[in-house]
Order: C-alpha cells, then structure tokens, then sequence
C-alpha cells in the first residue's frame, strides 16, 4: 500500500510528520490493537519506509492469506488509534531515530545541511525525519489527528498486490474491504517550486569526524525527466565500483582519497547529483575539491568510450531483470510507477537507459556541473 503522503506534504514549522506516522500506522487499530499479531498469524511480515516522495506500507504472507492484508489495510486506514501514550512512545522513538541517524554518527549531519544549502523553498530543504526533533516532540494529538485524516485516505492510496492469483479475485476483495470507506477527496498540496540557482553556494564547518570530507551537490531534473536516466548513467560512470572512475583516478592514482562516491537523489521532483569523498591525511579540502571538479569536466568535454557505457547499461539492465524476481519488489514498482503517473516506464526504463549515448552524457554534464548550479558542503576534521 503506497500512501501519496511524503515529507514534502509536511508544515515546515511541523516536520517529519509523514515518518512519525509510519511509526505510529504499525501501532494498531480499535479493531487490531496489535498489528503485527494477524499478520503473524497468517504466517507473514509487514514494514514501511518513508521517503521525502512517499511512504510505503508492505505486508508480504502467503497468497491465500492475502485477504488478511487487505482487512487489516483498510482496518488502519480509517480507524488509527491514536492515544496520546502510544503517540508520546513513538515521539520518543522518533527522537532516538533522530540522534542515531544524525547527531550521533561521523557525517550525520551532512544531509540536514546539505539539503538546507541546495533548497532555500522547496519541501526537499529538509529530511524525511523532519528539520528537529522539536518538531516532533512539540506535536500535539490534534495536530497529528488532523495529518492522519487529511492524507491518510483511500483516494490517496495506491494499493498493488503481486501474486500468482486471479485478478479477477483481487478486486473483488479490494472492493469489499475498500469498497464502503469514505470517499474523501484527496488532497491537492501546493507546492512551491525551487528557483533556478545562479550562484555558488557553499558551507563549511568543522566536526569531530574521522577525515576531512567534501561533498558537491549540483541540482538535476526530477525522476520523470531525461536528466534522470542520464544522470543515472553518469553517476555510475563516476563511481560504480572499483573500476570505476573516482575510484581509479583519485583514490588509486593519486592517492587524495579513501573513499568517494557519485550517486543521484532520484527524486520526484527535480533532485540533486551528488559527489562525494573522504579525504586522506594531508591533502587539503582544496585539492580535493579541485579533483573532483577535474572528473567532472572530463565528463563535459570528452566522450565516454563505447565500453565504459555499455558496462554502464549492462549493469542497470541486469539489475532491473534480478529485480523482478522478488514478488514483493513487483508491487512495490507497481504502486511507484503508478505514482509517477507513468506505467509505461515500469518495463521501458532498459529502453531508455540503452538510448542514452556518448553525445547526450556531454550535453548533460555541460549543463549540470557548472559552478553556479554547485552546493559545497565541506565537513573538515577536527583532528
């Protein structure tokens, strides 16, 4: 079940609600008080995660139990118990998640400030887990009420079961447990659109942390766009594995750093290419960042070779077919690209990504990796 409620849905001055709530839709019901008991009793699991796009809710138990998932599903999405004691737990929850995540690991911190530098109105300026955890702990019970009756509907509710199980039979229990429960419309957020960046922006700070570490986000299309397949490819191209690039040149050859990394954010709206890296002792954040910078103009002004593409490609194709053998995975593409808007893409992304070539990753780059569209976060090592 994929609820259309993300982290960008959320209050700014109220953050991280669509998080606590995946915490507090496995508390139970009136009906169900323990959630996790009919689930185990039809011999399955259930979890959820959240993301700043949505939150997916997964029940996975043999196929002729699955009429126990669909009750308990439509069970929790009209008749949340919320109590003030289970909502004070899960805050409490919430809040150690929070420190764990972010205040109490080396590099934690990096994605609350860089979000904070790349996005100055956009929703995607803050975490899944919210801003602070005084946003959580401030909440009240009306205040997380009216968050569950505004997003938690069936209109904005995605549910996908993947089974070797007649269609047929699937809607006709859809119906029945979905069929009666209100039709309240969903809702229809605003959201602001983030300005073209025009200008470098960049922070530094220093942490207890075990090397100096420089990371570059520069801001991209959304997960619908082009940018995104090329993106996707590039970001391989620049660190997927030990033969890729960044690792060969930078940490192999010229020994500047122990780890790096390029990875894309993927997100619905228009995201974020990220670089990253830690640096060795010795070598300052300048020379670091000048590395970096290197490799991406090797991506602007020479073309990637037919090899180093096609392992590229190969390795997303192969990656998509593996994929496709998980039952669960099944549903959960199925209610993404659902999503989207876009079921076509669920089996033509391979198509997409083979059509990118040499001439589009330069175009792209050129267009990406430019100083003014650059978000510089440089966390350097107390010691």
């Amino acid at each position: 079940m994929l609820k259309d409620v993300w982290a960008r849905n959320e209050d700014p001055a109220r953050t991280g609600f669509a998080h606590l709530f995946e915490h507090l839709m496995l508390r139970g019901t009136k009906n169900v008080p323990d959630f996790d008991l009919p689930v185990q009793v039809a011999c399955g699991e259930n979890n959820a995660f959240t993301t700043n796009d949505y939150t997916d809710y997964y029940i996975t138990l043999p196929k002729d139990n699955v009429e126990t998932a669909l009750w308990i599903e439509s069970d929790r999405m009209t008749g949340l118990d919320i109590t003030p004691v289970k909502l004070e737990t899960e805050k409490r929850v919430v809040v150690e998640e929070f420190n764990q995540r972010y205040l109490n690991q080396p590099y934690g911190e990096q994605w609350l400030m860089l979000r904070a530098l790349a996005y100055k109105v956009h929703p995607y300026r803050w975490p899944t887990i919210g801003f602070s955890p005084e946003h959580i702990l401030d909440a009240s019970l009306d205040d997380v009420k009216a968050f569950y009756e505004k997003y938690y509907t069936p209109s904005n509710a995605i549910l996908a079961v993947a089974a070797d199980i007649e269609p047929g039979l699937v809607f006709e229990l859809a119906e029945k447990w979905f069929g009666d429960l209100a039709p309240v419309p969903a809702p229809k957020d605003a959201l602001p659109l983030e300005p073209l960046q025009t200008a470098p922006r960049r922070e530094e700070v220093v942490r207890q942390v075990p090397a100096t570490q420089v990371t570059v986000a520069f801001h991209m299309g959304g997960r619908t766009s082009r940018d995104y397949y090329v993106g996707d490819l590039m970001s391989d191209l620049l660190a997927g594995g030990t033969s890729a690039r960044l690792y060969g040149r930078l940490v192999r050859e010229r020994k500047l750093f122990s780890a790096v990394n390029a990875y894309i954010t993927g997100d619905r709206d228009p995201g974020l290419f990220v670089v990253t890296g830690q640096l060795l002792p010795g070598v300052s954040a300048e020379q670091g960042e000048a590395a970096m910078w290197d490799e991406l103009e090797l991506l602007k002004t020479q073309p990637a070779g037919d090899y180093e593409i096609e392992k590229v490609k190969n390795k997303f194709e192969a990656s998509t077919l593996f994929g496709e053998l998980n039952v669960m995975n099944k549903a959960l593409n199925l209610a993404f690209y659902k999503m989207l808007g876009n079921m076509d893409l669920l089996n033509g992304e391979v198509g997409i990504y083979r059509s990118v070539g040499a001439e589009e990753i330069m175009v792209s780059a050129a267009r990406i990796f430019v100083p003014g569209n650059s978000n510089t976060l440089v966390i350097k090592s107390k010691g």
